[in-house]
């Protein structure tokens, strides 16, 4: 990872205005928009296929004119280009051995640094390229390119088998009709190294092909987990037969970044920094990447220009062109979050489900506090008997007031499991922890880990009797967030027979309640969910305000939750370090936390995360609904002793970094 910009390598796919024939013209608008990319930092581009000459030239690319106007106006370019940072994929024909391709021209610093010709030519419907060009599969050649502005001759690769190692990225390169295929020539680019392909492309407009297109984009960058920088020509092309809107499109594994408005009758280009680090480590995690990989018998040749490992760009901001969301765990267009919010829940149902049908149990104990977790954890209960056909008695909801809780949420405990109609309990447990103080030697009045800690342990010990009482199991209510933080107490809280939120993010814990709550036909049952979900949350281990409301507010102490899962999801997810980390949530919170606040959390979350291992080391069974989880079975395998020196390091130098006024950091 180049750590000035953070891993991330600005691409952009550009759509110049082109004349068909008028080769001069059309170079003219290659380099003004050579020049945009330049100025914003663009380490590589690519241009539509045959963006040189213009695609509808059709008989015209028979006509010596043409072809010699091509091989000078790449000349021309890399002249041009010579104090030009930004590599450029450009689309011209070349003729070799009496054949005529359909190519792209790579060109860096003044340099052509190889020339990929198109594999798969259609010779169907609308496209009847075979009439001029050759397949491009060819063996790799050495092949003379007449420079006429140096009145010279370049030798360069001519192959279909080329990826070009920039140091900073591994580029390859398809044409057009080449994604379209069964099996793109980009997948097996993609198995020898590359990293960034670019798609030099001429595609016509019909209704519904749009939305297929963006499908195959994203699903090969998907299964590449590359990026993908698409550029087709635009309307300035002829209309004699087709229609072409200028689709710019760039995507990285499985998500597009960034598209250039369709339809438009000036220049567009698409700009997107790809996040280099994320496709490193989603490889290196899934070792199915390379699978049947025979690197003895690769046809694939990799082309290092002379200054790729002394050019790395540099941008002022690596992030200008990128998203950053700030609730990664979270959908945000609605109808696709009631649709993942009712997936989740179904995944969530069918997992205990499965237990409870594999064990032959028909009863269920829960701890209901009136919080978010265990509401979720109780819905899901509810829908896994109703799956199952089991009688909603069969769940024993249990509300254990203590010195903390308080009028709303124990009103809110009793009213939920009435309106669900499952079977009830209240078992106060001041009077057990008052003993249980007695018996330890502790004073009631000191309000620490123990007075705590003993009110956790002592509502497990109930509800694990009451289960074996009544043949069940006990439902666990704890979420993934306080799993990464250790927020739980040991053989306290964080202990269950099945837990149903493990990896549930407390981001998300809330939208799903409020999923569940959408589409409940009772009114009251929606109407206490509405109350839950607006409840801060709390463990509710402190005694209660004078005015009976929560004193004791989670994320006062441990920080907020909404930061916490976005540092979790960007260090198990894409393995990102703090600097990273740090940075890209600047940009996602800009306006909500300043450097300083997150730099707190970002020690706090470190920290933590490092010491509670133990406590996930042991955790309960529970089904995985998304891509982070940190059962120690499957996802996350981490010695509960392991040293956290090196994140702590990076976050001292950040605070360094951030206050260097301060001498004690």
């Amino acid at each position: 990872m180049q750590m000035e910009n953070y891993g991330f390598v600005r691409v952009a796919a550009a759509k110049p205005l082109v004349r068909p024939g008028d080769v001069t013209y059309n170079v003219s608008q290659i380099k003004q928009q050579i020049e945009e990319a330049e100025s914003k930092n663009v380490a590589i581009m690519v241009f539509p296929e045959l963006s040189i000459p213009g695609y509808t030239c059709a008989d015209l690319y028979f006509q010596s004119s043409v072809i010699e106007a091509t091989e000078a106006a790449i000349a021309d370019l890399l002249d041009f280009s010579s104090d030009k940072s930004v590599a450029f994929a450009v689309g011209a024909p070349f003729e070799h051995q009496s054949k005529l391709y359909n190519c792209a021209f790579f060109i860096k610093g003044g340099s052509l640094l190889g020339i990929v010709p198109k594999t798969y030519i259609p010779n169907y419907g609308e496209f009847y390229e075979r009439r001029w060009f050759a397949p491009g599969k060819v063996s790799d050649t050495i092949v003379p390119f007449r420079n006429h502005k140096r009145k010279n001759v370049d030798f360069v690769r001519f192959s279909p088998n080329l990826i070009f190692d920039l140091n900073y990225a591994k580029v390859g390169m398809e044409i057009c009709e080449d994604l379209w295929v069964p099996i793109p020539p980009s997948s097996d680019m993609i198995k020898n190294g590359a990293n960034i392909i670019l798609n030099l492309s001429a595609s016509d407009e019909l209704a519904g092909k749009h939305n297929y297109l963006k499908s195959l984009i994203t699903q090969q960058s998907a299964r590449g987990r590359c990026g993908y920088v698409y550029a087709s020509c635009g309307s300035a092309e002829s209309s004699t037969d087709l229609a072409f809107s200028g689709n710019c499109i760039i995507a990285e594994s499985g998500s597009i970044l960034s598209s250039a408005p369709r339809f438009s009758m000036k220049a567009e280009m698409a700009i997107a920094d790809i996040d280099m680090e994320l496709l490193r480590n989603d490889r290196l995690k899934h070792n199915t990447f390379n699978a049947g990989l025979d690197p003895s018998a690769s046809m694939w040749l990799t082309v290092t220009p002379k200054d790729a490992y002394l050019s790395t760009p540099v941008v002022s901001d690596p992030l200008e062109y990128r998203h950053i969301d700030p609730t990664p765990f979270v959908e945000h267009d609605e109808e696709r979050l009631r649709q993942s919010c009712a997936e989740i829940s179904s995944i969530q149902a069918w997992g205990l489900a499965q237990r409870l049908k594999a064990i032959n149990c028909k009863n269920a104990v829960i701890g209901i506090s009136g919080g978010l977790d265990s509401t979720l954890a109780l819905l899901v209960t509810v829908k896994a008997f109703d799956m199952l056909g089991y009688d909603r008695k069969g769940i024993l909801g249990v509300t254990m007031p203590g010195f903390g809780t308080t009028g709303r949420t124990h009103g809110n405990a009793w009213r939920l499991m009435e309106e669900l109609g499952i079977s009830a309990r209240e078992i106060p447990i001041n009077e057990a922890v008052e003993v249980h103080f007695r018996d330890i030697n502790h004073n009631p009045d000191v309000h620490d880990a123990t007075y705590e800690n003993s009110q956790a342990r002592e509502r497990t010990q109930i509800l694990m009797d009451l289960a074996n009482q009544t043949g069940g199991i006990v439902i666990g209510t704890g979420d993934l967030s306080e799993l990464a933080l250790g927020w739980c107490t040991y053989n306290g809280d964080q202990m269950s027979m099945y837990g149903v939120n493990a990896s549930v993010p407390k981001t998300l814990v809330r939208d799903l309640v409020k999923g569940y709550m959408i589409d409940e036909p009772n009114e009251k049952i929606r109407a206490t969910l509405a109350d839950i979900i607006d409840t801060p949350i709390s463990p509710e281990l402190l005694p209660a305000a004078k005015d009976g409301s929560i004193a004791q507010k989670t994320e006062d102490t441990v920080g907020p939750y909404e930061l916490h899962d976005f540092f979790l999801f960007a260090m198990l997810r894409h393995g990102y370090g703090p600097a990273k980390i740090l940075k890209m949530a600047e940009k996602a919170f800009k306006g909500t936390y300043d450097r300083a606040t997150i730099l707190k959390w970002l020690r706090t979350f470190y920290r933590r995360f490092f010491s509670q291992q133990f406590k996930r080391s042991c955790m309960p069974d529970g089904v995985k609904v998304g891509s982070v989880c940190l059962s120690p079975r499957g996802d996350w395998r981490m010695p509960s002793d392991a040293s956290a020196a090196v994140w702590m390091e990076e976050i001292d130098h950040l605070e360094r970094e951030t206050f260097p006024e301060a001498d004690n950091l």
